[in-house]
């Protein structure tokens, strides 16, 4: 797979009429000195004009992962992505790694990544709305990061092999996911790991609920697996280490309805009489957050 090729090709969704607008709203941004904060808000403190910066973050909504602040302009994402950076925060450490993060929406887990001083950074999601959400946060912060328009498939082709790769909120989208899991283990060099989350439901055994329609009113959710069901896909795939890091179930402090974005939110999605429910009568979302380490041969 020539990359370079694909790549030249992604580029050219910068011009689609949806998107170029956006592109020339950044076009048009001062370049200011800032400082950055990298806590659970990415604050950008500087000296800008306020009324352009938040016409701007306004044109890219909607906005799911943050929060961001920039100067007076609070992006109130509908998710509160620091409660799940801050619960996996004590199980890696990145210094001086190579690290990947598939699925990665406007960079919000990236940036945050930062403080560990990692050697490499590289955010893969084909997604030109996030991208340039990600290009409107980097323009103030002047990260190294590098932003892929590219996908998990095609994790084994790239010029780089990653020390940690992480996979959050991603693999259920995903209608083989024991072939998703094998791109992730294609992408790791020796002795690397994943961390990894995803939807899951309660039970002993290792089964699996395929939603008929949607879940969670999500029309692209497949598989929803048991802890025993992912630990069986995850040997499949070829990893020798399972370890469940943590379980979670989605609170509405943690996703909600916003100003920032458009349309509905977790409070739409569940059965407004049992909130242990979703709207289609299926268990409310829960998540598991698993590190999974490759087989050292």
């Amino acid at each position: 797979m020539n990359l370079d090729e694909l790549r030249t090709e992604r580029q050219k969704w910068m011009s689609w009429k949806n998107i170029a607008p956006l592109r020339e709203a950044l076009d048009a941004l001062d370049d200011v000195a800032c400082s950055v904060e990298l806590g659970d808000v990415v604050k950008i403190n500087a000296a800008v004009d306020e009324k352009k910066i938040y016409e701007t973050a306004k044109l890219l909504m909607p906005w799911r992962k943050g929060p961001f602040e920039i100067s007076q302009t609070f992006i109130d994402t509908e998710w509160k992505s620091n409660i799940k950076y801050n619960l996996l925060r004590p199980h890696f450490n990145l210094k001086d790694k190579r690290v990947a993060d598939i699925g990665c929406n406007n960079g919000y887990y990236m940036f945050r990544m930062q403080e560990d001083d990692p050697k490499l950074l590289v955010g893969f999601d084909p997604s030109p709305l996030y991208k340039t959400q990600f290009d409107f946060i980097n323009h103030f912060v002047k990260s190294e990061i590098v932003y892929e328009l590219l996908g998990v498939e095609h994790l084994e082709f790239y010029e780089e092999k990653f020390d940690t790769i992480f996979c959050l909120g991603v693999l259920y989208h995903r209608s083989d996911p024991v072939a998703m899991l094998k791109s992730l283990y294609k992408g790791l060099d020796k002795e690397g790991e994943v961390i990894l989350d995803t939807f899951y439901i309660e039970g002993e055994g290792e089964m699996c609920l395929c939603p008929e329609s949607s879940y969670s009113k999500i029309p692209n959710i497949y598989f929803v697996p048991t802890a025993g069901a992912l630990k069986n896909w995850c040997k499949r795939a070829g990893f020798s280490s399972f370890e469940i890091l943590e379980t979670s179930v989605t609170e509405a402090d943690e996703q909600r309805k916003t100003e920032w974005i458009e349309g509905q939110s977790l409070e739409d999605f569940l059965d407004p009489n049992d909130s242990s429910k979703t709207v289609e009568g299926y268990p409310a979302p829960a998540r598991i957050y698993v590190k999974l380490k490759k087989e050292v041969k």
